[in-house]
């Protein structure tokens, strides 16, 4: 199995290692590992490309390439320079350092990875770890995933479901705030929304007067709906949400059409 990982963390974020050895396992002796990942951190570019600018990209090693971009523009970059047209049989991007559920899934860059991949008909799975109290100071923060990662893109490999649509199917992985030995199992789970908190800026004044906002995230240990991603992942489990690209609201097709009739 040939599989390409990245990630939005950068060439020399720690997730990046774990996500390396989850691609080891998973390719196996005869397999193959690529690695493209941004030169440098890219969180919260979301599904973004660099569209009306070049990118350098950097070989560091073998089979190892560090892009100017962002995550989607770093699976272009492996399907179409690196791998020159030859699409690998697994994306998998990430392990984010912290949890890409709920609305943070809009944001991430961890998800447009592997979103371009899907696009891309490649089948693709994003990971995330979770950080809390709980493992945030751990020798190892992301033991969770280093833990259980390779067993749970095993299981999606499998049994999973891998649609041949247009808008195909992706998977987004988050690992519990929790040691390995304490995570508690794996859950399929929707999308949830973090209630009364959200994004904001915060504003800071430079030594020279000048006024600078800071993105602000919302506190991340706000529960979503019981059942859906962030509120397994604060259970202790590891959330599964299979994901699609296309974001329209098929519920409300008919009804429109019978309201602008």
């Amino acid at each position: 199995m040939r599989i390409l990982i990245t990630n939005d963390d950068g060439i020399n974020a720690p997730g990046l290692e774990v996500l390396t050895e989850i691609a080891i396992e998973i390719a196996g002796p005869e397999g193959e590992v690529w690695t493209v990942a941004p030169a440098f951190e890219q969180s919260g570019v979301a599904h973004c490309i660099s569209y009306t600018h070049p990118m350098m990209i950097a070989e560091l090693g073998p089979r190892r390439f560090a892009a100017e971009g962002s995550p989607a523009d770093c699976v272009l970059a492996a399907i179409y320079d690196v791998l020159d047209g030859a699409k690998p049989d697994l994306v998998l991007s990430g392990v984010n350092r912290g949890n890409n559920a709920a609305e943070n899934v809009l944001y991430s860059g961890t998800i447009g990875g592997a979103m371009e991949a899907a696009l891309q008909g490649v089948p693709a799975i994003a990971m995330s770890q979770f950080f809390g109290p709980e493992n945030a100071k751990l020798d190892d923060p992301f033991e969770s995933a280093r833990g259980h990662g390779a067993a749970v893109v095993r299981a999606l490999l499998d049994k999973g479901l891998w649609s041949e649509d247009d808008y195909r199917i992706f998977y987004n992985i988050n690992f519990p705030p929790i040691a390995a030995n304490g995570t508690r199992g794996m859950r399929v789970a929707p999308q949830g929304f973090r209630r009364d908190t959200a994004f904001s800026v915060e504003p800071h004044q430079s030594p020279s007067g000048r006024k600078f906002l800071w993105i602000k995230g919302g506190h991340q240990h706000t529960p979503t709906l019981p059942g859906t991603d962030a509120a397994v992942n604060l259970d202790g489990f590891i959330s599964v949400t299979p994901m699609r690209a296309d974001l329209t609201a098929h519920d409300l097709i008919s009804d429109l059409q019978a309201r602008l009739a």
